[in-house]
């Protein structure tokens, strides 16, 4: 990807931004944000069920997790847990791991209150039909609280594409990464961090188009 910005003296500076940072930019927070959304719905179930004790493993998931900086997480993830597991984990991974752990615990919430936001007279009547609990909440509940959370979803979304850059630290060759590298090389930190907040600004913004999109989408099916 190549960036053509002006410089004082006239002339034109060409700035290749390798593209391979972006689509691991993209290939991180997707992967990431799949992994914390089917642990936040694992820990946000136990959240809103009757049984006390999980309860319990739901708040002190939650309030453990989101007390951890994401930063330091990414750090402990690659450095240390290769040390208490005994695995050896790449850079791509322990960045996918951290930044999922980090953002279940948001997750997690954002589904417990979507699915609390359910009246219960919906549980009530898919009861009385004959589906039994994991039904209910398949069938019923989730989908319609999924309705619901999808703004705070793509918030998530865009959260984690920004956090990314923080996996820059442990070596992964992401777009903040490449950006860093070309500064040593070209010695334009101006124009290549500028480029860099462009290609952030673009992404998120494509997020948000894609949710308004799909807002748009599951409203009118939800009319049918």
């Amino acid at each position: 990807m190549v960036r053509g910005l002006a410089l004082d003296g006239g002339g034109t500076l060409e700035l290749a931004v390798p593209a391979g940072g972006l689509w691991d930019t993209i290939l991180l927070s997707a992967t990431a944000m799949a992994i914390s959304v089917l642990v936040g719905i694992a820990v946000a179930l136990p959240g809103v069920g009757r049984n006390r004790w999980g309860r319990r493993f739901n708040l002190a998931y939650v309030e453990i997790v989101r007390a951890v900086p994401i930063l330091v997480l990414i750090l402990w993830v690659y450095y240390g847990l290769p040390v208490v597991a005994g695995i050896a984990i790449n850079v791509f991974w322990a960045g996918v791991l951290a930044l999922a752990l980090s953002d279940s615990a948001f997750e997690a919430e954002i589904f417990r209150a979507g699915i609390q936001s359910i009246p219960k007279g919906q549980t009530e009547a898919a009861q009385s039909m004959g589906l039994d609990r994991l039904q209910v909440m398949r069938l019923v509940i989730l989908p319609q609280a999924i309705r619901r959370i999808l703004p705070p979803l793509a918030n998530q979304f865009a959260y984690m594409l920004k956090m990314s850059a923080l996996v820059s630290v442990i070596g992964m060759q992401e777009l903040t990464r490449r950006a860093n590298e070309l500064v040593v090389t070209e010695y334009r930190p101006l124009e290549i961090y500028t480029v860099l907040v462009l290609e952030y600004l673009a992404l998120i913004l494509l997020v948000s188009q894609a949710v308004r999109w799909l807002e748009r989408r599951m409203s009118r099916s939800g009319e049918h």
